[in-house]
């Protein structure tokens, strides 16, 4: 039985949690005592607590996250009243900031502020030699690099086989957008290249194919991200698949030349652009180079086989509807793949809180502390951005509607149109979760029945070969009425008979 446990609760199973991996192999002499065991969200709170009291461990080490802060209180609460002897400790993004007045943080023995790979072990020495601290919340300082050990190889085969593999080539952020966590790192500090490389090599030979990288600028150091892109394209095939994250407003020949290699299917950029309203960026601290940001998105879509990941934030201060729509609208013509429309969150410790007079910014008190209303955006409009959201995942990030949401689209201004649909969506559903597929294309063809001005014949072809498209053989009753004959792939599907007498009728008023 392990002495130290680490554990977490993952927001699904396929997620891994890099951040035990780096505790487990910095473990030193400790690691042998040492063992790691994660949950995801949805196992409840007494099956955890079992299975973690059934390794009697001496310490437990938790990672906490916005998204599993609410499931870990519960079960600090329930380990503290049956096993009162078991250490707790805590670490992680939430609390690291804003330690004092969280219930977990005063139910647990010690908290860790910052980045624990050094200082949790440490700890763990003191404890088991039978020295108590003093303090309950201790300060991490960053470590460097070269005093790590690289946790790759503590990627088991089913990690490998079942789970999103993450690595990172660097820490930090040189930037200091008030919203996020990573202006709060800095310097940037980057792992020496030869041996990350090496431990790459492991991982694509033990198997790995698909890499994500946590790095919040891969491209800031130019001959890093360089050497890490070579890497790859010297070791391409079919299935390996590589995801960074980037400044969308610094892309210089020499990467594009080495981006312009890499085959459909095998690169994907998570590009952050956040807001393309200047007034919004200068009140967020946010240094972003708009003409630079869309010539690179334009680049990267027209000439490059890149598949583009762009975030948006809603609510931030200072930006209105009608403004957000606007750099929805500027981003959508761009043509990224997704878009990612994410609703402010007030993460303990950034800056974002200077706002919160002057702006009027209410957050939810619970995680992941949402914005609910502000200045310029009350409540039940920024339910709709979030529905807008919902949907806009439903409809255009999964691909599903590939041929028929453009035509739906195409009149005006994308944002208007498409939060048109989402009202519509919401009033005739009252739901954005758990929609069947049949039955969101149903949804759909039943709104442009009542709200499409082109050809219904035509858009319910279009939708016909989205319904299809994964393989699908049965009919669908909204496609009866127009006969389709022919393989929804080929382009010779025909309309055997058709009929424009579809009623267009009512509808929720344009947004």
């Amino acid at each position: 039985m392990p002495e130290i446990l680490l554990s977490t609760r993952n927001a699904r199973y396929s997620h891994s949690s890099f951040g035990l991996r780096y505790l487990f192999a910095n473990m030193g002499d400790l690691k042998a005592q040492t063992a790691i065991l994660e949950f995801d969200i949805n196992r409840s709170t007494m099956e955890v607590a079992e299975a973690i009291l059934a390794q009697k461990p001496r310490i437990l080490g938790l990672g906490v996250y916005i998204w599993n802060v609410a499931g870990l209180s519960e079960l600090v609460a329930v380990l503290k009243r049956v096993e009162p002897k078991l250490i707790i400790i805590l670490g992680g993004p939430e609390v690291s900031h804003e330690s004092a007045i969280q219930p977990i943080v005063q139910m647990a023995d010690y908290t860790i502020c910052g980045e624990a790979d050094i200082e949790f072990p440490k700890l763990c020495r003191d404890l088991l030699g039978g020295k108590r601290p003093l303090n309950k919340v201790l300060e991490a300082q960053p470590p460097h690099f070269a005093d790590l050990a690289l946790p790759y190889r503590e990627y088991t085969d089913e990690d490998i086989a079942h789970r999103v593999i993450y690595v990172e080539a660097s820490r930090g952020c040189p930037f200091t957008c008030e919203f996020c966590l990573s202006s709060l790192e800095i310097p940037v500090r980057n792992a020496p290249l030869e041996p990350f490389l090496k431990e790459m090599e492991n991982l694509f030979k033990r198997g790995v194919r698909q890499f994500k990288f946590v790095d919040r600028t891969f491209n800031l150091n130019i001959s890093i991200g360089s050497a890490i892109l070579q890497f790859f394209l010297d070791r391409m095939e079919p299935g390996l698949f590589v995801h960074f994250e980037m400044i969308p407003d610094r892309l210089p020949d020499n990467l594009k030349e080495l981006i312009l290699k890499f085959p459909a299917g095998s690169l994907q950029f998570e590009v952050g652009i956040q807001s393309l309203n200047p007034e919004v960026q200068g009140l967020i601290s946010r240094r972003q180079n708009n003409q630079k940001t869309v010539e690179n998105i334009r680049w990267l879509r027209n000439e490059t086989s890149v598949h583009i990941h762009a975030d948006l934030i809603a609510g931030l201060p200072g930006e209105t509807l009608e403004s957000f729509g606007q750099g929805f609208d500027q981003l959508y013509a761009l043509g990224p793949q997704e878009i990612q429309v994410g609703v402010l969150k007030r993460l303990r410790g950034t800056p974002i809180i200077r706002h919160d007079e002057p702006w009027q910014m209410v957050y939810s008190p619970e995680a992941p502390y949402e914005i609910l209303s502000n200045k310029l955006i009350d409540f039940p409009t920024m339910c709709r951005v979030k529905r807008f959201a919902r949907y806009w995942d439903l409809l255009a990030n999964s691909g599903r509607l590939t041929q028929s949401l453009p035509m739906l689209l195409s009149m005006g201004s994308t944002f208007e149109r498409f939060l048109h649909l989402s009202d519509w969506l919401w009033m005739t559903t009252r739901q954005a979760h758990g929609i069947a597929l049949a039955r969101t294309f149903e949804l759909v063809f039943a709104y442009a029945k009542e709200h499409y001005t082109g050809s219904l014949e035509q858009f319910a072809l279009a939708l016909w070969r989205d319904y299809h498209r994964d393989g699908r053989t049965d009919k669908p009753a909204w496609a009866a009425p127009f006969g389709f004959a022919g393989h929804p792939e080929s382009e010779k599907v025909s309309i055997k008979r058709g009929t424009e007498r579809q009623s267009r009728h009512g509808g929720v008023p344009s947004a």
